[in-house]
């Protein structure tokens, strides 16, 4: 278990972030509760906002070329932005037959395919994942993880989705078939006692969870075995840690959004973290 002292403020001065990621240069951004997409800085320590949706900004990732998919509840949308722009464009609005209720967290594939958790209503257990194709079609691709699906991140090989239900509460593993249809939903670990948010994992199979509530980060060990990687019982180093992504490029540093607050933290929880994918989209 890591001491709170271990765990640091990298950057302050945003809006309540949620959603963090790292593009394929190495560029970390975040985003902002009122659709703000920030740029970081994080040896400087600085922060500049490059666009705003209008929305509330959850997950966010990028494919690539740069540009960032971010997911906007108040839209109800996965949409593109270009942060050396500015412009947003709507990416996607769910499938025909089941449009985007609340849009939490976006995972690319090589390939440009864009798995996308559909947290659904609270404790409504009526969630869903969707697959958005590199043409922006959109179909659901499960059901079976309903329990408000939130954070989600691919294992190592690219095989497999992990996935947060933050009303069961447990973290869920969907394998992705070689047709790329969803396999069973398999329980790697229940957190009971938790509201899990963001997962992100390392070379050796550990996952880390990000628990809105409480204010803490748990280590899901390849056995299932669950330990308190670090606890802030005040909740102002880490507030409502939502999602973590690894710095680049040695990827042994965590950075986690706030909800609760208005900074990113940063702390070193060992291992190396599996780097992200980006995907090739037109």
């Amino acid at each position: 278990m890591l001491s709170l002292g271990q765990v640091r403020v990298l950057v302050a001065g945003l809006d309540h972030p949620e959603g963090v990621t790292v593009d394929a240069d190495g560029g970390l951004y975040a985003g902002g509760e009122a659709g703000q997409v920030y740029r970081v800085d994080p040896e400087a320590g600085t922060v500049q906002q490059v666009a705003d949706t209008g929305g509330f900004l959850l997950g966010l990732c990028a494919d690539s070329s740069g540009r960032l998919y971010a997911c906007d509840v108040a839209a109800g949308a996965v949409l593109r932005v270009d942060p050396r722009t500015g412009s947003v464009e709507t990416w996607s609005r769910g499938a025909p037959d089941r449009p985007l209720v609340n849009p939490n967290w976006p995972v690319f594939t090589d390939d440009g395919t864009l798995y996308v958790t559909d947290s659904g209503s609270w404790q409504g257990d009526d969630g869903c994942i969707l697959r958005v194709s590199a043409d922006g079609t959109t179909a659901v691709w499960t059901e079976e993880v309903s329990s408000f699906p939130n954070g989600a991140c691919l294992t190592a090989d690219g095989t497999a989705l992990l996935v947060l239900e933050s009303c069961t509460p447990a973290l869920v593993r969907v394998r992705i078939g070689s047709d790329g249809r969803a396999g069973p939903r398999e329980v790697l670990a229940e957190l009971p006692g938790t509201v899990p948010d963001g997962v992100t994992v390392t070379e050796d199979g550990t996952a880390y969870v990000c628990c809105y509530r409480p204010d803490r980060i748990l280590a899901v060990r390849p056995t299932g075995e669950v330990d308190v990687l670090v606890d802030d019982p005040q909740g102002t180093v880490l507030a409502a840690p939502t999602n973590g992504v690894w710095l680049e490029p040695e990827r042994t540093r965590l950075v986690t959004g706030n909800l609760g607050r208005w900074h990113l933290s940063v702390l070193e929880p060992g291992g190396i973290g599996v780097p992200l994918r980006y995907g090739q989209v037109p």
